[in-house]
């Protein structure tokens, strides 16, 4: 059986967009992360050694959304979704990249992407 961890409303201040503007002045994403992990070992440990550090996991994502430059959100998507792999107990990920201020002329929440992705077999 899985276990989730989820971090939900990450906002990180980038430079992706289509349009050169979006690309010069940047815009706000939030970002929502659910983790499918084993956490059993954890809860009978209480050890960090036996999770993930989403403090540290955290950070590495809004310093990937940060200082890299892309077009698309499915982009940013994605190598949220690499970054988190990195962290060796994730065996999935489902990654949501919200874009509140799009530059598009309509009265909108935020246009967003998910995905979902599983580990890959050589990470």
């Amino acid at each position: 059986m899985a276990d989730v961890i989820s971090i939900r409303g990450l906002q990180v201040f980038a430079h992706h967009g289509v349009l050169a503007e979006e690309r010069q002045i940047g815009q706000r994403f939030v970002i929502d992360v659910e983790l499918t992990i084993a956490l059993a070992q954890a809860g009978k440990s209480d050890s960090l050694a036996d999770t993930v550090d989403y403090g540290s996991l955290i950070e590495r994502v809004q310093e990937v959304v940060a200082s890299e430059r892309w077009n698309l959100i499915e982009r940013v998507a994605q190598r949220v979704a690499e970054t988190v792999f990195e962290f060796k107990p994730v065996l999935a990920v489902k990654v949501t990249v919200r874009k509140p201020d799009a530059p598009i002329r309509a009265e909108f929440d935020d246009v967003a992407v998910v995905i979902t992705r599983d580990r890959p077999n050589n990470v």
